[in-house]
């Protein structure tokens, strides 16, 4: 069976942050968050009103989300989305579930008037950075840093 690909609800906040915390601590071998600062964002997303998620849902189980933020851009002067995270379980790669995670981040994007979605990822995921490109997009010309 295809997976579904939709916005989450309320009822997938368990296994929606189960997921989440394979992705923090398991895929970037991330310090594992807070409980209550996880509920907390798993909350704000579902408020859809500073990003959102979709899910892909299989016989009942969550096999991946992506993470849609919305912000600004000054050189483009104009609204955007960044998507933070697009994960896929292990046992559900190589499958059409990322392909209709990001295709649903970029019609969101689309039909909702942002200029543009952009996105990173580790300079060692090879294999995301060749979806991304087999998915249209191109490396930008500006480096990341954080603090």
């Amino acid at each position: 069976m295809e997976a579904i690909i939709r916005m989450s609800k309320k009822a997938d906040a368990p296994k929606l942050k189960a997921l989440m915390l394979e992705y923090i601590v398991d895929f970037y071998k991330s310090p594992k968050p807070a409980d209550q600062k996880l509920d907390d964002l798993v909350a704000v997303l579902l408020e859809r009103e500073k990003g959102l998620q979709f899910v892909a849902e299989q016989d009942g189980v969550l096999k991946g989300f992506a993470t849609l933020y919305f912000t600004y851009s000054t050189t483009r002067a104009d609204k955007i989305t960044v998507m933070n995270d697009l994960y896929v379980a292990e046992d559900s790669r190589g499958t059409n579930v990322a392909i209709g995670l990001f295709q649903a981040c970029k019609k969101y994007t689309g039909e909702n008037g942002y200029a543009a979605m952009l996105w990173e990822t580790a300079q060692d995921n090879l294999r995301a950075q060749r979806f991304y490109e087999k998915m249209g997009g191109h490396k930008g010309d500006f480096l990341t840093y954080s603090i």
